[in-house]
């Protein structure tokens, strides 16, 4: 028999922290390197990028029983 997945609510929770964070990050990163705001589909461009591989990621861990 299988482990089960890791909760749905917790994968939501995790990749919507990390493509906020990426975003941010890309955000600040543009802004130090061009001196001006990065536009906001590109910042969602980034954090989906971004959220993909986490997504994965999560749905193979199998938590600890």
């Amino acid at each position: 028999m299988s482990q089960p997945h890791l909760p749905l609510w917790q994968r939501l929770l995790i990749t919507v922290l990390v493509m906020l964070g990426a975003s941010y990050v890309a955000a600040l990163v543009w802004n130090a390197v061009l001196g001006f705001a990065l536009p906001s589909y590109l910042a969602g461009l980034v954090g989906g990028l971004a959220a993909l591989p986490v997504w994965d990621l999560l749905q193979r861990i199998r938590p600890k029983a």
